[in-house]
């Protein structure tokens, strides 16, 4: 999906936001979208291992961009940079995200997740009690996050909704699950306007490559094995990274105060299909090799999810937002960014990554 710049939305409204983990692969795409449409973007990321500022090549020059290398933890820092750049509206994507990392290093997702958004919401807090009547009532701080905090669902039945109780299965989804409830007690407790969304499995370009897709993908091309976890049965919804990023700004814009909206593709897709559909692309496109060859199921991880499925109606009906892409297409955009970019992920790979982990989310 190409993104066009277009007019500044209507005086009063949101433009000047602050993005925490705008390096990242979500965030990015985030920063890339809002600098299209004119907002004055914040851009704030820690650059840990999964934060690489050449994905934003694309807007560091752009004069509604400032990149500020900070982290969220350090709330006397972020308040001063709200309150120096008059900052209307905050997306929240900072935080680790990596579920087979959770397992061996659970007290990393701790600190960043849960303490690291605690710090967040009181820079925020401050800043917001600072502001002029009107600039308070339009302020949102827009809390994103996973639909793996409401655990799994059957194979053959249900969905994920705004409703659902949390249950989540891994340490990943219980760090991401307890700031949830932070943003939602700063909202009830001190009055914050905040939204929240819990967005399905993302894909596309500027992946970072222990996650599933890009993994696949780059394995593939270097001939290496593709391990899937158990027998390839779980399912995910799957979303194009730049329809979640036009979710995202319908959300913190139009989404209503407090509330929570679910955002998905309504593209489910076992994980044997979505590896299965990366082969048939690399053999239409590179070929010299069946690529299905270097598949191999590995054991099981633990606390793995059966299947992820989100409706999405509620942002639907109330905000009018449809992804563009179904994963077909999505999926051969991502895999030609991939083939025609060795140069963003060549030094990432660097050994590191060559599948001794899946990283299905």
């Amino acid at each position: 999906m190409s993104i066009e710049a277009k007019a500044p939305a209507a005086p009063g409204a949101i433009r000047r936001v602050l993005v925490t983990g705008g390096a990242g692969f979500i965030g990015s795409a985030v920063c890339r979208l809002l600098v299209a449409k004119r907002y004055h973007v914040v851009c704030v990321d820690k650059l840990t291992y999964a934060g690489n500022i050449a994905s934003l090549d694309g807007v560091m020059r752009q004069p509604n961009f400032r990149f500020v290398e900070a982290d969220i933890a350090d709330a006397a820092q972020l308040h001063r940079l709200m309150r120096e750049e008059r900052i209307e509206g905050v997306m929240h994507l900072a935080a680790e995200t990596h579920v087979d990392r959770s397992i061996d290093s659970p007290a990393a997702f701790v600190e960043t997740n849960v303490l690291g958004t605690v710090r967040l919401l009181d820079a925020a807090l401050e800043h917001w009690r600072g502001l002029a009547e009107a600039q308070r009532a339009a302020f949102r701080f827009h809390h994103i996050s996973t639909d793996e905090v409401f655990g799994d669902l059957p194979f053959d039945s249900g969905m994920f909704r705004e409703t659902t109780p949390y249950a989540p299965s891994s340490p990943y989804s219980a760090s991401k699950a307890a700031s949830d409830h932070f943003v939602r007690a700063w909202h009830e407790t001190y009055g914050l306007p905040v939204v929240l969304s819990n967005c399905s499995n993302n894909y596309g370009p500027h992946h970072f490559p222990e996650k599933l897709i890009p993994l696949v993908i780059l394995n593939a091309l270097e001939g290496r094995e593709l391990p899937i976890y158990g027998q390839g049965a779980n399912i995910r919804d799957w979303l194009y990274v730049d329809d979640h990023a036009e979710a995202l700004e319908r959300v913190l814009t139009r989404g209503r105060n407090g509330e929570t909206y679910l955002i998905g593709g309504r593209q489910e897709r076992t994980n044997l299909q979505v590896v299965e559909a990366i082969c048939d692309l690399l053999d239409a496109r590179v070929g010299g090799r069946r690529h299905r060859e270097l598949m191999r199921f590995v054991a099981d991880r633990p606390g793995h999810d059966r299947r992820y499925a989100i409706d999405p109606s509620k942002i639907e009906a109330e905000l009018g937002w449809r992804p563009r892409e179904t994963f077909e297409s999505g999926l051969a955009k991502t895999v030609d960014w991939y083939l025609a970019n060795r140069d963003w992920w060549e030094p990432i790979r660097s050994g590191a990554y060559h599948g001794e982990r899946m990283g299905v989310l």
